[in-house]
């Protein structure tokens, strides 16, 4: 495959940035997104020329590092994948791709296709811990738990924290990704004695983070290579609207 790339290009936070035009010849369609970049950063090297920083890590859609727009749409063509799983083979022979970083005011660029995520680390941060006891494995039947909640919280759970529902949501918003958070923990018994003042305090650090607001798009989940569901995001307005009108204890015992 012979390909022609528009990539960002910025050498660092605050300095201007450019689509520069890069050719990406004899490309195998087995290869992933990453490995096709690779191959044209070798080819860069090889002339001197600095070559693309982009964010990766596992390459298995598992630590959500691979924050790539790819022709508008956050992690590319194909539903619940992540840039690291796409293959060229999604792409046409001689066909123009333009890859750019998560365009986001929480997200900056830190170099070319790099941003800045920490945004999503302080709001997981300030959720705190669950005080459930610790200490051998109990029985795996020791607490009951219905199923569609123990099937709903794993969904959740799934979340690698890449942000591509920020990216591709009109309002900048990660509604998406903190409600998967605070649902995760939310349904499950470990979760409830923090359940109300886990909601306040992580919507107000997406808040306070320069986040946009949800107004209920879609276009987040449609993004996520996880494919979460925004009925998280009806649990998570939910527990915060029910922590500010009926603080748990936990949350009383914090403000007296």
């Amino acid at each position: 495959m012979n390909l022609t790339l528009h990539v960002w290009r910025q050498p660092g936070p605050g300095a201007p940035g450019r689509m520069v035009r890069y050719q990406a010849a004899d490309i195998s369609p087995e290869m992933s997104f990453l490995e096709m970049l690779d191959v044209v950063n070798e080819r860069l090297m090889e002339t001197g020329e600095a070559p693309i920083a982009f964010d990766h890590d596992c390459r298995e859609g598992i630590c959500g590092s691979c924050s790539l727009m790819i022709n508008g749409v956050a992690h590319g063509p194909e539903l619940g994948t992540a840039s690291c799983q796409l293959h060229m083979r999604s792409f046409r022979d001689g066909q123009e791709i333009h890859v750019e970083p998560w365009r986001a005011r929480a997200f900056p660029v830190v170099k070319d296709l790099v941003v800045n995520r920490s945004a999503l680390d302080r709001i997981i941060a300030v959720g705190g811990y669950a005080s459930a006891p610790t200490g051998s494995a109990p029985d795996g039947n020791a607490t009951l738990i219905p199923k569609d909640a123990v099937e709903t919280a794993m969904d959740a759970a799934q979340c690698i924290g890449c942000g591509a529902c920020v990216a591709a949501c009109p309002n900048g918003s990660a509604s998406l990704f903190t409600a998967a958070k605070i649902t995760h923990l939310g349904l499950l018994p470990q979760g409830q004695p923090e359940r109300g003042r886990r909601a306040r305090r992580m919507v107000e650090q997406m808040d306070i983070e320069g986040f946009g607001q949800c107004s209920l798009y879609g276009e987040c989940q449609e993004a996520c290579p996880k494919e979460i569901s925004i009925d998280t995001i009806t649990r998570m307005n939910r527990d915060y609207l029910r922590a500010l009108t009926a603080p748990d204890r936990a949350a009383a015992a914090e403000s007296d």
